[in-house]
């Protein structure tokens, strides 16, 4: 006989709420797939690519991946096909136990832009197991006393398969006393029934043993088989009776192994043996016998193994209550779990970025999905990251979050985040999870090179040996890697004249400045110029720094004596007349120094003399002056060394050599011509004629000039008692004599020409230093130059 129903095992439920703020970006619709349990693993399901109608480069640039809900790995996406293959063995009755149909949820999970898109997987059962008994040999016994018709009920079989692969029949082997009558549970079960078909007698057959087998409905079918011990027993007439026919009790998922449940008792109007009640579980499924146990004696239910609320939330255990006589009566007991808070939150990352670029903002770090298998309060769930950090959770589709940045990062503040994601549940106590991530900040090229300074002032000594180090500059750039690599170089100068490439260059690795040449004072006292420093960063940053470099002066100049000329010329002869008062003024020696500073500062000495004595030379300003009175006896001739010395370290001199005539009067040439050179050219005819006609030229208007002087001067002169000469006070008349100061000279002098007045011979008669009248306050200081001028030659000028 067939019979169409389904074997149901307990279904289990689980609720999961979750505090979502809100769902976004989920896929437009949800696919549907179908495969049959126990298929072999890289088994084709379906591709995906064409039912998203996604090509397949599309779901590779965009990463797509699937996340089952369970978390488990049932599924692999082939990213360069796009098909969708198993990457397990399905179990149906592992999965979804007698839950129909079984369907497993997914969802395809593609990044840039970030979408889901929900799936699910119908698993197909197939006849992989037979029906089994529970009890190797069930036991009946049955008072002879029973009529034909009376029907017995027998503990079912077990089928894990569903629809037409479950439970379908049950039959027995020939016997004269029973038939198998198939009752609907109701539930979706067959309940095989013993019917009496012939009065038994315990005298004439006490016990049959029979084979009772159970098939179910798949092709081609599977059975299971028990032994049926059927025992015939004495009348009686009174069966068990309990007090109420359903019991409920409430067991906390905590209780431990052992505890109490609850007691059973049922009555039996009986004596005697027939009035001895035992107690057992009737159709108990395999989870109940492992998680309870009843005392066959007193009734009570205790618990076996530990609770799960999260597996199971409630069981059915039909009681049997059987007397001695073989009469039984069944009760049910309803075993309801509560849920504690004994699971806490679970957060599977899906994916994440641990390197997130700086200056970019909403960069997505991290997906990942939260879950807590306890329910009510318990299973709801708050998600959360430390409040100082630049990042900010959201909720997308159903579980899942998304970590982005909230702005802008910046690597030079912070280039590493530790980021602890924590979810706690709202249970009592709370229960949290937390999954730490580290985020590492990569460097954009955001900061140019800063040097040191914004000016660098460098000083070098001129005569300096080629590529000499002068100096450094130095800049810091924060950023990192190539972006914090700087480079110096020389900038183009303002001047286009300047040749700076040939006079400095520098270092471009470490910023060392080089003279390329060596360095004239002279001729450049300071060099201006600006630097860049530039780092290796796309695009390339740079700034700029002015470097100034001083050339310091060095004594490498001597002095130079402009008068009198050494040219090789005719020797420069002054004429000093024998009447000259001590101090006479006998010449002037002017000389310059190229260098700056006390390398230019000048003093003057006599270093050779005809007669020592006779002559002394101021050390300030150079002027040669008789030391004392001259005499008869004093040669006419002098030739004096004076040396010219800078103040140097070391000093640097030149010396000049001065022919002093001593003459009595002016009316004479004295002047002696220059020695005849040892082989002297034979001159030209002509040559000879020119140089007479410009000499005689030139003597007519020299005596010329000189008559016109000498008329002036004389008739200014009348004035004078004894041949002197008056100095006004304003000014000096224009027939004095100027000698300013050049080179070294600290001042200007004048010198009055002075001419006897009763000799047809116009001599010269004395050179006179004019010094003008002073201010009062500067009295002090002629007197006390005076003083050191009389100090130097030994004699005072009145």
């Amino acid at each position: 006989m067939e019979i169409r129903g389904a074997l149901t095992v307990q279904k289990r439920q689980v609720l999961i709420l979750f505090v979502l703020l809100g769902l976004s970006e989920a896929g437009p619709k949800s696919v549907r797939y179908s495969v049959a349990e126990e298929t072999e693993i890289g088994s084709f399901v379906a591709n995906l690519a064409r039912d998203l109608g996604l090509g397949v480069e599309e779901l590779s640039s965009r990463e797509a991946r699937v996340v089952s809900d369970d978390n488990g790995k049932h599924l692999h996406l082939d990213l360069l096909t796009g098909d969708l293959l198993l990457n397990e063995r399905l179990d149906r009755e592992e999965l979804c136990g007698s839950t129909e149909p079984c369907v497993l949820h997914f969802q395809v999970l593609l990044q840039n832009p970030l979408q889901f898109i929900r799936a699910e997987l119908h698993i197909k059962d197939i006849n992989d197991h037979s029906p089994t008994f529970l009890d190797k040999e069930i036991l009946l016994k049955i008072p002879e006393s029973s009529t034909v018709g009376t029907t017995f009920l027998m503990e079912s079989a077990q089928d894990l398969d569903i629809g037409s692969n479950s439970l379908q029949n049950y039959t027995i082997s020939p016997n004269s006393h029973f038939y198998i009558n198939i009752q609907d549970g109701g539930d979706g079960k067959i309940n095989p029934e013993l019917v009496l078909v012939r009065v038994l007698d315990h005298e004439e057959e006490p016990e049959l043993r029979l084979t009772l087998m159970a098939l179910d409905g798949g092709s081609p079918p599977r059975s299971g088989t028990t032994l049926l011990l059927v025992k015939v027993i004495d009348i009686n007439d009174n069966a068990p009776e309990f007090p109420q026919r359903f019991y409920e009790v409430q067991v906390p998922e905590d209780t431990p192994i052992a505890s109490w449940i609850i007691t059973i008792s049922a009555k039996d109007l009986d004596a005697g043996y027939y009035g001895k009640i035992s107690y057992m579980f009737f159709q108990a499924s395999e989870d109940i016998r492992k998680t309870f146990e009843i005392n066959p004696t007193s009734g009570e239910v205790r618990l076996r193994s530990s609770l799960d609320f999260e597996v199971i939330q409630s069981y059915t255990i039909n009681i049997q209550a059987t007397d001695g006589g073989g009469l039984s009566e069944k009760c049910t007991l309803l075993i309801k779990v509560i849920d504690i808070n004994d699971n806490a939150p679970e957060v599977t990352m899906s994916s994440i970025i641990n390197r997130v670029l700086e200056n970019v903002p909403q960069t997505l770090v991290a997906v990942f999905s939260v879950r807590d298998q306890d329910s009510g309060d318990n299973g709801r769930m708050v998600c959360s990251i430390q409040d100082d950090l630049p990042f900010i959770l959201k909720p997308t589709f159903k579980n899942f979050f998304t970590l982005v940045t909230e702005n802008t990062l910046d690597r030079e503040m912070r280039d590493e985040y530790n980021i602890t994601i924590t979810v706690t549940d709202l249970g009592t106590p709370r229960l949290k999870t937390q999954h730490n991530i580290t985020v590492m900040v990569s460097d954009v090229n955001d900061n140019a090179p800063a040097f040191t300074q914004t000016s660098y002032t460098l000083f070098v000594r001129e005569n300096n040996s080629p590529a000499l180090h002068i100096g450094s500059v130095s800049a810091t750039d924060t950023d990192a890697g190539a972006n914090a690599q700087v480079t110096y170089s020389l900038l183009p100068p303002q001047d286009p004249h300047l040749p700076l490439a040939s006079l400095v260059s520098i270092n471009a690795d470490n910023g060392q400045l080089f003279a390329l040449r060596a360095l004239d004072y002279e001729a450049l006292r300071a060099l201006e110029f600006r630097v860049g420093a530039t780092d290796r960063g796309s695009p390339a940053l740079s700034s700029q720094a002015l470097v100034r470099v001083l050339v310091l002066d060095a004594n490498d100049n001597s002095p130079f004596v402009l008068y009198p000329l050494q040219n090789g010329s005719a020797p420069c002869t002054e004429l000093v007349p024998r009447a000259a008062e001590p101090g006479y003024l006998v010449s002037k020696v002017v000389a310059v120094d190229g260098d700056s500073g006390q390398n230019a500062w000048l003093s003057y000495q006599l270093l050779k003399a005809t007669e020592p004595g006779l002559f002394g030379v101021w050390a300030h300003n150079g002027e040669v002056r008789t030391a004392r009175l001259l005499s008869e006896r004093d040669a006419a001739k002098h030739r004096l060394v004076v040396l010219v010395k800078d103040n140097g370290e070391p000093p640097l001199s030149a010396s000049v050599t001065l022919h002093v005539l001593l003459v009595d009067g002016f009316s004479q040439p004295y002047l002696p011509l220059p020695e005849a050179a040892a082989d002297p050219a034979q001159a030209d005819p002509l040559t000879v004629y020119l140089v007479i006609a410009l000499a005689s030229v030139s003597s007519l208007f020299l005596f010329s000039v000189l008559a016109f002087i000498a008329v002036r001067l004389c008739r200014r002169g009348r004035a004078a008692a004894v041949g002197g000469c008056s100095v006004p006070e304003d000014h000096f008349p224009g027939y004095l004599v100027d000698v300013s100061g050049t080179g070294s000279l600290s001042q200007s002098y004048q010198y009055e020409v002075c001419l006897t007045g009763g000799t047809g011979t116009n001599e010269f008669k004395f050179l006179k230093p004019i010094i003008p009248n002073l201010p009062v306050h500067d009295t002090g200081r002629n007197v006390e130059e005076n003083e050191n001028f009389r100090n130097s030659f030994g004699f005072n000028i009145q």
